[in-house]
C-alpha cells in the first residue's frame, strides 16, 4: 500500500476547516468518545447498524476504551444528545505511520444527509493534527454508493482488492456472503482531496472506454471485453436490495465482478476512480 506524507505545513489547518464546515451542514457535532456511557453508546449504535446481538456487536465498548485510552481514534456525531454516528480508528505499524479505519458507521434513519462525510473529515482532520498523511480501510466493492462517496466524494484510492478478507461474517448485513473487501488509501494531504473536503468531488469521465462487466437483461451480470486502454465496470444500483430480492443473483454478482477485477489488476490495469454513476473506471 502506498503511504503518504504530509505535502503542505497548512495542511491541517485547512482540513480543520473543512471538517468544521462539514459539520456544520449536517447539524452535527463530531467529538471523541472518552467516557464508558460514550463507548457504550457507540456499540449500541454498531449492533443496531450491523444488525447484530449483544454478544456480536462489530466492535465492544472495552475495546473502545482501550483504543481511546491508547491514543487512537474513537469519535461520535452527535445531533443534541443523541449518538447518530461513530468511527473507529488505529494506528498501524510502518513508517511513516498511517490511520487504518475498522469501522464507521450512521444511524441508517440519517445516512444521506452529509453524517458520513463529516465524520470522515473530522477523522482526516485528527490525522494530520498528529502528523498522520493517509488512512486506509476497507469497503464492499459491491456497494455501488459507498464507491462513489469513498472514491469521488472523499478522493480515495483503490489500494488492493482482498477475497475473503474477513471470512465469513455473522451480521444481519453480510450473513451468508463472501467478505470481498477493497483495501483504500486515503492521502489526506492531496489537492483533490482537499478539493472534494471542500465540496468539490472527484468522479471520473471515462471517455470512450470499454466495458469490463455490465448488468445485462434481468439484471445479470455478463462480462465483456477486457480490452483497451480504459474500461467501465458496472455495479448493480442497490446491491442490499439485489442481494435481498434474489440471492442467487447476488452471489453471481460477487463471484462476477471478482474475477472481473482480479483478472484486469493481474494485467496492468488499476482502478483510477468512479464515474458520475458510480461505477469503476480502470486504466493501464
Amino acid at each position: 500500500m502506498r503511504r503518504h506524507s504530509l505535502s503542505h505545513p497548512a495542511a491541517p489547518e485547512r482540513a480543520a476547516a473543512a471538517a468544521s464546515a462539514a459539520a456544520l451542514r449536517a447539524d452535527v457535532e463530531v467529538r471523541e468518545l472518552t467516557t464508558p456511557d460514550a463507548t457504550a453508546g457507540a456499540e449500541r449504535l454498531f449492533r443496531a447498524i450491523w444488525q447484530t446481538g449483544p454478544r456480536s456487536a462489530p466492535v465492544g465498548s472495552d475495546l473502545m476504551r482501550a483504543l481511546a485510552h491508547s491514543g487512537n481514534y474513537v469519535a461520535g456525531a452527535y445531533r443534541g444528545d443523541r449518538l447518530i454516528g461513530a468511527s473507529v480508528a488505529f494506528f498501524t505499524d510502518g513508517t511513516p505511520a498511517t490511520l487504518h479505519s475498522h469501522i464507521a458507521g450512521v444511524d441508517p434513519g440519517v445516512q444521506g444527509r452529509h453524517v458520513g462525510f463529516a465524520l470522515k473529515l473530522h477523522q482526516r482532520a485528527w490525522a494530520l493534527a498528529r502528523g498522520i498523511g493517509s488512512i486506509s480501510w476497507t469497503m464492499d466493492p459491491l456497494v455501488r454508493r459507498n464507491l462513489y462517496f469513498n472514491l469521488a466524494k472523499l478522493g480515495a484510492e483503490v489500494a488492493e482488492y482482498l477475497p475473503d478478507h474477513y471470512g465469513r461474517m455473522r451480521d444481519g448485513i453480510n450473513a451468508d456472503d463472501r467478505s470481498d473487501r477493497l483495501l483504500l488509501a486515503w492521502p489526506l494531504a492531496a489537492e483533490r482531496v482537499h478539493a472534494a473536503a471542500e465540496g468539490t468531488p472527484c468522479p471520473v469521465d471515462p471517455g470512450a472506454a470499454a466495458l469490463l462487466l455490465t448488468m445485462g437483461p434481468g439484471g445479470a451480470p455478463e462480462p465483456g471485453a477486457a480490452e483497451g486502454t480504459v474500461l467501465i465496470c458496472q455495479v448493480p444500483p442497490d446491491i442490499t436490495a439485489l442481494r435481498t430480492a434474489d440471492p442467487e443473483l447476488g452471489a453471481a454478482w460477487r463471484q462476477a465482478l471478482s474475477i472481473a477485477l482480479t483478472g484486469a489488476l493481474a494485467v496492468g490495469y488499476q482502478v483510477v476512480g468512479v464515474d458520475a454513476q458510480g461505477d469503476y473506471v480502470l486504466a493501464k
